[in-house]
Parts: structure tokens; C-alpha cells; sequence
């Protein structure tokens, strides 16, 4: 069967199963079984694709880093700090929009798998006074998460793309940095700039009651910037980073006269629904690998009669969709960009912008499955806006690129 309609059946099965309500890493487990099925029926490849996804490190770092960060966000919020921030954060800003987008923003500067579970609190805790559904908080969560995803120096995809590209890193953060901008414009024009605010003012409070925000402030804001630290100077990755924290923090707020139920965060954060999913998805992707449904896709482009950047956007576009991770897309897409143009800032820019955009628009991105989790949100009605952000996005950059190419 051609690569392309499979790849087409694959994603129509699993929008059926997603619109049928069955949780997303089912469905994703569905569409790895059926490219089993019509490209290599034989149990080995599936055992393969299993212990594969069992012992690669990156499947325990994703778990791991979640528990924690969920771990985080109970004591955060159980201790009273998250609301107090949330409040000494309107009383910096003039509107609480501000506070929407800028703190998911803000954290996505911490390059955690899944980390969108961290900011999701946040979302909510600023928007309980304000009448928006749950599909748009969660969408407002997941686009400003990833705002940072072209220009910051930290991001896993990122630093491989340069090295694999052959692009000097200052050069390509130069080169996209534009797009950050222009991210954060589009969000808030089609996320934001909506919301009708019934009362704008900045929140009142006598100096007591400031002072304890301001520290509430510092306390919920102080493990991104530390788990930052550690992961930029002393290399950590992203659930030992989050360990070290969440442990500290645990005292920390002890010391401040926040009290933490020890019992209910460890059990709290032990959410089996989505540790599962997370796991059927990691398990797809395997799958995908071990068929060499991937390589297939590369293989069919690098034939085709397409000019080259075009090449690169729909390649990127699609494993993007497919893995769901820039991780992913940037390993598989960038070595072509290498053999093609090596050191091309135009053709690398090209693929970064369009696997990015492809891996905000699937399943298979652990922070969509999270944030729809959190929210218990319609995952379509979630992904709608999105959509229409990447659509302004990649419109814009298109026509700027072939202008300026």
C-alpha cells in the first residue's frame, strides 16, 4: 500500500476514535497497530517496538518528569502559594490576559516533556473569574507553552538541528527569533484578545497579605528557574531536575509556614490515565520506527519532482504530525537539510518552522495530552485555534521566506 494512503487511513481511524471519546493513547495505540498490520504482521515487530519503548531512557525521563511536576503542582497549589501568585501577579499587570499568556510563556522556557501540566494550574487559577470554556483555557496553556520552541537556546531541537544542519547556533536563533514574536502576536489576537473582562483593575490587598503574595510569587516561580539552572549548567535532564526540586520544595514550603500533606501529593500525582497514554504514544512512535514507515516517507519525497524547500516543509510537516516531538522531526528531517544545503540558514529554517508547526497539531504531542487531560477538554475544539494560529504562522513565514530567499 502507498506510504501516504496508509499514513491517511491511519490518522481518519484514529480522529474516529477520538471523536468516539476513547482516551487519545488508545486511539494512537489503534493507528500503530493498523501500519502493523498492513506493513509487517509479525509479532517480532511489535515486541520489538515494545521493549524498545521500554528501555529507552527518554520514556522513564518523560514519566518521571511528569510525576513531578504534577507532584509540584499539588504542593503549589495545596500550600496556597499558586493562588497567591496568581494574585500578586494581577496586581503587576494591568489585565489578567497579561497573566494568561505571559505565564505559560514564561515556562516554556523550561525545555520539559509534558511540562504544560505545570502551567495548566496556572491557566486555570487566573481564568476562574473570567467566562471562557475549557477547550479555549486549554488552548491558551498549550500555544503560549511553545512560543519559545524557534529561539530558545535550550530547547533539545534546537541544538540538534544546528549541529546536524551545520548551522551556527547564534545565527539560526537569529534567523527565527521572529518567529517567537510573531507567535506570541497570533496567539494573542486569536486566543486572547477575545476575552471580555468584567471588571479589569489590578487586585487590592493590605501589606501583609502583598508581602505573603510576593512571597507566594517567588516560591512558585523560584523551580523553573532553578530546574532551568540545572539543566543549562550543570546538564541534568528533565526528571532529575524535577526531583531534585519538587524534594526541596517540600521543605522550603515547611520552612515558610506553607503546609504540605506529604501523604497527598505523593498519591495525588499518581495519575494512571495518563501515565498510560503517555505510554501507548511512546509505543506508536516505536512502532513507527520499527516498521520503517518513517523512512519510507523521507525516501518518497527525496524522489519527487518538488523544488527542495517544498520537499522539507511537507517532510517536516508530517513527521512532525507523526512524532510529535521536535526531537523527532529535527533528527529525521535535518540530515537531509545537511546533504542538500549544509550550513543553509533559508533550508533549515524551513524545516524547524514546519515540524514545529506539525508536532502542534497532533496527539502524539505530550503536552496537548496533558493539557487536554487537565482541562478535560474536547480535544477538536482544543486543536481548532491552534490550527488557525499555525495557519497565520506559516502563511506569513512562507511568503516571507520566499521573498527574502
Amino acid at each position: 500500500m502507498n506510504i501516504f494512503l496508509l499514513l491517511t487511513i491511519t490518522m481518519a481511524l484514529i480522529i474516529f476514535l477520538l471523536r468516539r471519546q476513547i482516551p487519545i493513547g488508545p486511539c494512537m495505540l489503534a493507528g500503530g497497530l493498523l501500519i502493523w498490520i498492513v506493513k509487517t504482521p509479525e509479532p517480532s515487530y511489535l515486541l520489538r517496538a515494545f521493549t524498545e519503548t521500554l528501555s529507552l531512557s527518554r520514556t522513564y525521563d518523560i514519566i518521571l518528569a511528569l510525576y513531578f511536576v504534577m507532584c509540584l503542582e499539588i504542593q503549589l497549589r495545596t500550600s496556597g502559594a499558586l493562588e497567591g501568585m496568581v494574585k500578586a501577579l494581577q496586581r503587576i499587570f494591568s489585565s489578567a490576559k497579561f497573566t494568561l499568556a505571559v505565564m505559560p510563556a514564561f515556562l516554556g522556557l523550561l525545555p520539559s516533556l509534558g511540562g504544560a501540566r505545570f502551567s495548566a494550574p496556572i491557566v486555570e487559577e487566573a481564568s476562574k473569574d473570567i467566562n471562557i470554556t475549557q477547550e479555549h483555557k486549554a488552548a491558551i496553556n498549550f500555544w503560549f507553552r511553545h512560543i519559545f520552541e524557534f529561539s530558545s537556546p535550550i530547547i533539545p531541537g534546537m541544538i540538534m538541528a544546528c549541529s546536524i544542519a551545520g548551522v551556527p547556533f547564534s545565527e539560526f536563533i537569529k534567523h527565527l527569533f521572529w518567529l517567537t514574536i510573531l507567535a506570541f502576536s497570533t496567539g494573542w489576537f486569536v486566543l486572547i484578545r477575545p476575552i471580555k473582562l468584567d471588571v479589569t483593575k489590578k487586585a487590592s490587598a493590605n501589606d501583609a497579605e502583598a508581602g505573603k503574595n510576593k512571597m507566594d510569587l517567588i516560591l512558585s516561580l523560584a523551580p523553573v528557574i532553578i530546574t532551568f539552572l540545572l539543566v543549562v549548567l550543570f546538564d541534568f535532564n528533565a526528571s532529575l531536575s524535577m526531583g531534585v526540586v519538587t524534594a526541596g520544595m517540600f521543605f522550603v514550603l515547611r520552612f515558610t509556614g506553607r503546609y504540605v500533606n506529604l501523604k497527598e501529593v505523593i498519591l495525588g500525582a499518581c495519575d494512571y490515565k495518563m501515565f498510560m497514554n503517555v505510554l501507548c504514544i511512546l509505543y506508536f512512535i516505536q512502532i513507527l520506527t520499527v516498521t520503517n514507515v518513517l523512512n519510507e516517507i523521507v525516501v518518497a519525497f527525496r524522489s519527487s519532482p518538488l523544488p527542495v524547500p517544498v520537499i522539507i516543509a511537507c517532510v517536516s510537516l508530517i513527521i512532525g504530525v507523526l512524532t510529535g516531538m521536535s526531537q523527532g522531526h529535527v533528527a529525521i528531517v535535518m540530515p537531509i537539510v545537511a546533504a542538500m544545503q549544509t550550513g543553509s540558514l533559508n533550508l533549515a529554517g524551513v524545516a524547524m518552522a514546519f515540524g514545529v508547526a506539525g508536532q502542534m497539531l497532533t496527539p502524539t504531542h505530550m503536552c496537548l495530552v496533558v493539557t487536554v487531560d487537565y482541562f478535560k477538554s474536547n480535544f477538536f475544539q482544543s486543536l481548532k485555534p491552534i490550527a488557525i494560529c499555525e495557519i497565520i504562522i506559516l502563511t506569513i513565514f512562507s511568503i516571507y521566506t520566499y521573498f527574502t530567499w
